[in-house]
């Protein structure tokens, strides 16, 4: 969790707190004089700003608050207090001794809302306080300092660009007026800037990379990254293109243990068992809307790519005609694709058409979370042209995933680029607790209609 994070999260806690006294003022008209117990006291503070706290977590209230309108705060936030109030009456009903009134519980939420409203709409002044975000400076000039400078942009929340060092001879791609100096003054331009990190982005190092001087300001404290890694920190995805073999091999993650892969498997079919289960009321409804708009089947079955590039069946609920590619052939699925149906269309926004993916999961087919599987048709091109794409093959692929909660819907080659530096991500950093991340960032697309 970064620092702004961390600091938004910290004021909830405390707003939480205000409401709960501010509740209870409000419904007796006065604080108690004698509290039952300190230490009920305590738990119901504790119960209640940690649900809430977690639920707005879950609908990404820490996050990207500078590409937030204000509505779209509201709205989380919303579903926020919805989704806290059900996990409240679950604890209450399992915990009856820390059980708040009703009048006391509903003007709490009322009022923590609207002060979380107020407090992470008007969150802006905390990027004006000194210091808060990470001072970076970037070695090289090149396009890949170009790129390195637009990641730090893009993630302003945490990290600031305080300007370029100029190799000599270098050919710049980068703005002019953020150059700063040049390698020989680095240390002294490091101290000076304030520098808390320095990123080596030096597409040829042989002969140009400044070693004396970035192990001096290595010494003096300041810490040192090369490129791809930082960009790796910094936007939750990998750098394909600047990125060579000997990095995969040298470089932390790929945990692919067996105690991993079987706590991964209990997952998925403990998720693909509750998932299956909730939804068995409404797939009758879903196979009568699909037949009532369009003749076909119900259910779609295409061939797909699975782990270490064995091929599959995926099933799915049919979401275009029936002769969808009678005539075209394999190809990719626009966004506004004519060959979608209205029904189509709504269970693409709301993924419901990919319920009967959950029997692939428990077949052993499919992971819960992973990377998206693709059909042979198109992998034999994109292995061609984009580097490394075979990799993600490495685990399961999944009805969720990094790439499809963090990149909207694309359907080129280019897309397939993008997809797979958040899915070579997930393959090096995956994990049960990024697994879990992902699943309920897949809450939020869904809520929100942002499936593909």
């Amino acid at each position: 969790m970064n620092k702004l994070s961390l600091l938004l999260a910290v004021g909830d806690f405390f707003l939480v707190i205000l409401a709960y006294y501010s509740g209870i003022i409000l419904r007796i008209g006065r604080l108690p004089q004698v509290w039952p117990q300190s230490s009920m006291l305590l738990a119901q503070i504790v119960v209640l700003g940690g649900i809430l706290v977690f639920t707005s977590g879950i609908f990404e209230l820490y996050s990207h608050h500078r590409t937030l309108s204000r509505i779209s705060i509201a709205a989380r936030i919303v579903f926020s207090l919805g989704l806290a109030f059900v996990f409240l009456a679950a604890i209450f009903y399992m915990f009856p001794k820390i059980v708040l009134g009703r009048g006391v519980l509903f003007i709490t939420m009322a009022m923590f809302g609207l002060c979380q409203y107020l407090w992470h709409s008007y969150s802006s002044f905390i990027f004006r306080i000194p210091g808060f975000n990470q001072r970076c400076m970037v070695v090289g000039v090149g396009d890949l300092a170009y790129d390195i400078g637009e990641a730090i942009e893009e993630e302003s929340n945490n990290y600031c660009l305080v300007g370029y060092i100029q190799p000599q001879g270098a050919e710049i791609k980068v703005d002019v007026d953020k150059i700063i100096g040049m390698v020989e003054s680095l240390p002294e331009s490091a101290v000076r800037e304030r520098v808390g990190k320095i990123v080596v982005a030096l597409s040829e190092r042989r002969g140009v990379l400044p070693f004396q001087e970035l192990l001096h300001c290595r010494f003096a404290g300041i810490e040192v990254v090369e490129a791809v890694t930082f960009y790796e920190e910094a936007t939750g995805k990998l750098k394909i293109q600047d990125i060579n073999p000997d990095w995969f091999i040298y470089s932390t993650g790929f945990g692919f243990g067996n105690i991993i892969r079987f706590c991964k498997r209990s997952l998925d079919i403990f998720f693909a068992l509750i998932g299956i289960i909730l939804t068995l009321p409404i797939l009758p409804l879903i196979a009568l809307a699909i037949k009532l708009e369009s003749p076909g089947e119900v259910l779609f079955s295409q061939v797909r790519v699975g782990e270490n590039g064995r091929d599959f069946k995926i099933y799915k609920f049919r979401s275009m005609r029936q002769d969808a590619e009678a005539v075209s052939g394999a190809i990719w699925a626009g966004e506004d694709d004519p060959r979608i149906t209205r029904v189509g269309n709504f269970l693409r926004k709301t993924r419901l058409d990919e319920i009967p993916q959950l029997f692939n999961v428990f077949m052993g087919d499919m992971a819960f979370v992973g990377p998206r599987p693709e059909r042979p048709e198109f992998i034999t091109n994109l292995e061609k042209e984009i580097p490394y794409y075979s990799k993600r093959h490495a685990l399961k692929p999944g009805v969720t995933g990094w790439a499809q909660v963090c990149y909207p819907y694309g359907a080129s080659v280019e897309d397939s680029m993008m997809k797979l530096k958040y899915d070579l991500y997930y393959v090096k950093n995956f994990s049960i607790f990024l697994d879990l991340k992902i699943m309920l960032k897949t809450v939020k697309v869904v809520l929100f209609g942002q499936g593909r």
